[in-house]
Formats: structure tokens, sequence, C-alpha cells
């Protein structure tokens, strides 16, 4: 099965649409890489123009930074406390953009996008 990010097959009034082309490769998709907490799992998928992503499926360490000192340290990750994008990923310790990790060094909420940068780093949160 193909991911694709194209026109849905079904119109509004539920009718069907008659494709007049087959799928084309740069309307290809791919699932989402959900970021768990474990050793270290990088992987890299190349993408159009030539460039590369690297997918991170399991992490765990975290660059940190302190807003108040302004210095960057490296933290063990422990569990994920709140996930704005999905509830589920809480209970998962599913990582994603705007996630509020608990490390060593205190709360912190993840800046980067782990399923698609390849690194997680987060900013302590004052409370």
């Amino acid at each position: 099965m193909v991911i694709t990010q194209s026109r849905s097959k079904r119109k509004t009034t539920g009718g069907r649409y008659i494709s007049s082309r087959r799928k084309r490769l740069y309307e290809s998709g791919s699932p989402p890489t959900l970021t768990k907490i474990e050793k270290t799992k990088l992987k890299k998928e190349k993408t159009k123009g030539g460039n590369i992503k690297l997918k991170l499926h399991s992490a765990d360490t975290a660059n940190v930074v302190d807003p108040k000192t302004n210095k960057i340290s490296k933290a063990k990750i422990k569990t994920v406390i709140e996930s704005p994008a999905n509830r589920h990923f809480t209970r998962r310790n599913i990582m994603v953009k705007g996630s509020i990790i608990d490390t060593d060094k205190g709360k912190a909420k993840i800046t980067s996008r782990p399923g698609q940068d390849g690194i997680i780093n987060a900013v302590l949160v004052t409370s």
C-alpha cells in the first residue's frame, strides 16, 4: 500500500471520482514516526530533491536548555507527562513536538520534531 497526499477518491456527495492518471512519486507520503523512549534508534530516509530526513524511532536522551542560565545539557528521559497532539500518546510514551517530558533535570517541553529532525531538543519548563 502506498500512502499518497492527493485528492480524496470520494466527492462530498459520496460519489466517486474517476481517476484520469496514476499516483505520482511527488504525491507519496510516509506513515508517522512515533518516537518512543528506548535505546536510540535512527533511520535515514531519502526525500525529494536528494535531501535526507532523519527519522528518530526511539531515544532515551534529550538536549535540554535551561532558559535562566542559557546552558545546554543532555538529560535522560524518564516519561512523557503530556502530549498536545494526542492524549493517548502520553500513555504510550510517544514523543512529538510540544510534548512535555520528565527528565532527570526536571520537566521539559520538546521544541524539535523528533520524527523528522532526528533529534530531541527541549526547554525546561518552570512550574
